[in-house]
């Protein structure tokens, strides 16, 4: 039994030998991955920091951009307003202008009518006042 007894701490103090051992690699495997993991997220870090700062660049050139086509667009209808306005206004001036030449050609021409024909432009007063007066009358 006495060699049983010496057997047994010995195996014993090489099974904790070994247990000892084995969780002195795993700390060290364990602080080795760690200190590998910290070292590829730093670099993570930093790569994601320059594609942030690369995205916020190109994002302000877009904005920068659409910014300018904007104000080119609204510039450009502006000035087809500007340009549609200035005609619509010069072709009511020529309307407005041949309305007032044909008017004054028609009073001219009554106004010969009524001096070779006096008692007709009389007449035609008298018919068309009636009819003024019938038409008042209906309304």
């Amino acid at each position: 039994m006495d060699q049983m007894k010496t057997e047994g701490p010995s195996k014993g103090d090489s099974l904790r030998e070994s247990v000892a051992s084995s969780i002195s690699q795993g700390k060290e495997a364990a602080s080795t991955a760690a200190s590998d993991a910290m070292g590829t997220a730093g670099a993570d870090f930093k790569a994601l920091q320059s594609d942030l700062s690369d995205l916020k660049e190109t994002v302000a050139k877009l904005i920068s951009r659409a910014s300018n086509e904007t104000t080119k667009s609204a510039r450009e209808i502006a000035g087809q307003v500007s340009t549609a306005a200035s005609d619509i206004a010069e072709k009511g001036a020529n309307v407005a202008s041949v309305a007032t030449d044909q008017a004054k050609t028609l009073v001219a021409e009554l106004e010969n009518v009524a001096r070779r024909n006096p008692l007709g432009a009389l007449a035609g007063a008298v018919v068309v006042g009636v009819l003024i007066g019938m038409m008042w009358r209906r309304s």
